[in-house]
């Protein structure tokens, strides 16, 4: 028997304003993530990848659709709502890390995992291990490489144990080795805590390596 998708997206339609009107992003997005399996979200510049990760991670709202995280309709929720969510149920890996620079490495991979009341010191420890970040945490983000900033990133993200991670292309700011050493380690950890994960990526390599794929064309998936 299929268990149960964890995240369900019907029919999410989303536009901008433009100076001629609004233009359509996305005209009908669906796809489904079931409990701890992984997919990657691929897709041409401007297909609506992003837009589509910042709808189910609760940044922003489509104009349209569903969109559901076990039995929560996020598409229902206002803006404490979406807070909450974020707080809860989802991490969120970005692009441009997003640290804070007033806090050191520890305390950036606390951050989310303390903001929850779910800290737990050792698993932040094994996270920074394992990650290579453990001679790192007493530097400010301003003192590492992105590289670095991007194992914060993720450390952050894993340590606060969220059934669902959303990440825009996890290992887009690394070098080939790197990459690769770092995606490997994130799919073991969040294989370890029983997440699923849905990724952003342009990378055929990081595509592979999920258990499926969805493709964005036309704002809808092919």
């Amino acid at each position: 028997m299929t268990a149960p998708a964890l995240l369900s997206v019907r029919d999410v339609r989303k536009s901008f304003p433009g100076p001629d009107g609004p233009i359509p992003v996305l005209r009908g997005a669906d796809l489904d993530l079931g409990p701890g399996r992984t997919l990657a979200l691929t897709g041409e510049s401007g297909s609506g990848k992003s837009t589509l990760l910042h709808l189910i991670g609760g940044l922003d709202r489509p104009d349209a659709g569903s969109i559901r995280l076990g039995d929560i309709e996020v598409t229902t929720l206002d803006d404490r709502g979406r807070a909450a969510l974020r707080r809860d149920a989802v991490g969120v890996v970005f692009q441009q890390f997003n640290l804070v620079p007033s806090l050191d490495v520890g305390a950036n991979i606390a951050f989310q995992a303390r903001l929850k009341g779910r800290r737990d010191p050792q698993w932040e420890r094994e996270l920074a291990d394992r990650l290579g970040l453990a001679p790192q945490l007493r530097k400010y983000p301003e003192e590492l490489s992105g590289g670095q900033q991007q194992r914060v990133a993720i450390a952050r993200t894993l340590a606060a144990r969220p059934r669902l991670v959303l990440a825009d292309e996890p290992t887009g700011n690394l070098d080939e080795a790197s990459a690769e050493a770092v995606l490997a380690l994130m799919l073991d950890l969040v294989a370890e805590t029983g997440a699923s994960l849905l990724t952003v990526t342009h990378s055929e390599r990081v595509a592979e390596r999920m258990d499926g794929r969805v493709h964005l064309r036309g704002g809808r998936v092919a």
